[in-house]
């Protein structure tokens, strides 16, 4: 049985202000690779004849940062970042957005190409946004949830596990509320599976940099959040 160095959550210490330099940076990460994705996913790219957005490069690794979050900070922090994350990202479509509207300069022929990129339809980003908070969310609670179930042994089987289930929701809810009555059921279906397989894959794949990782932000933090009474309202931003 793994001893937890500290079970207590950050943010049932005293109120300092303070959050180390690691959980800071971790959270950067976490931000930029949900960013990122979010920018890149417009493109499409064909891989041994499976049709996958560019976006698998990167967005997987957001999932990857959760759950070091979940794992070394608990549910609570890893919720906080969460919705940062949402906000960052609801900030950065607006301003994609106001750009678009905002008359381009007479010698400028970009204007046709950035809608095309960026121009985003509000149906994708209404699924994008919805997706990403079902699958973060579900990912950490089941993370958190196995972590007291397994007494903080078989890091593998609790990453591999949570993100079987929050990749699988993401990518169930994204494709969905997307694409459903243009793609047929067929390909909806094939997208889906295609999707989720490759991100559980990208993660099982990375699993000994994640046991690398963990381990070195514990030994740095002197912690290790066991969320025996957490309570697991996604809203619950401020507990």
């Amino acid at each position: 049985m793994n001893t937890p160095l500290n079970t207590t959550p950050l943010n049932s210490r005293p109120n300092t202000g303070y959050y180390s330099k690691w959980f800071v940076l971790v959270a950067a990460i976490f931000v930029t690779c949900l960013m990122t994705a979010n920018i890149i996913a417009v493109k499409l790219m064909s891989i041994a004849g499976f049709i996958l957005p560019a976006a698998v490069i990167i967005f997987p690794l957001s999932y990857i940062v959760g759950d070091v979050l979940t794992e070394v900070y608990g549910y609570r922090q890893a919720r906080q970042v969460i919705w940062l994350g949402f906000l960052c990202n609801l900030i950065a479509v607006v301003a994609i957005w106001l750009g678009g509207l905002l008359p381009p300069a007479p010698f400028w022929q970009g204007q046709e190409a950035y809608q095309i990129i960026l121009g985003s339809t509000p149906r994708l980003l209404f699924a994008s946004f919805i997706a990403y908070l079902a699958g973060e969310f579900s990912n950490a609670f089941v993370l958190a949830k196995l972590k007291i179930a397994t007494q903080g042994r078989w890091l593998w089987l609790r990453t591999i596990s949570s993100t079987l289930v929050g990749q699988g929701l993401d990518s169930l809810v994204f494709i969905t509320v997307a694409f459903v009555g243009i793609i047929p059921l067929g390909g909806l279906v094939s997208a889906i599976v295609t999707q989720w397989l490759a991100k559980s894959l990208y993660e099982a794949v990375v699993t000994p940099l994640t046991y690398v990782v963990v381990n070195f932000l514990k030994r740095q933090e002197g912690l290790d959040v066991y969320d025996y009474e957490t309570r697991f309202n996604p809203l619950l931003v401020t507990e």
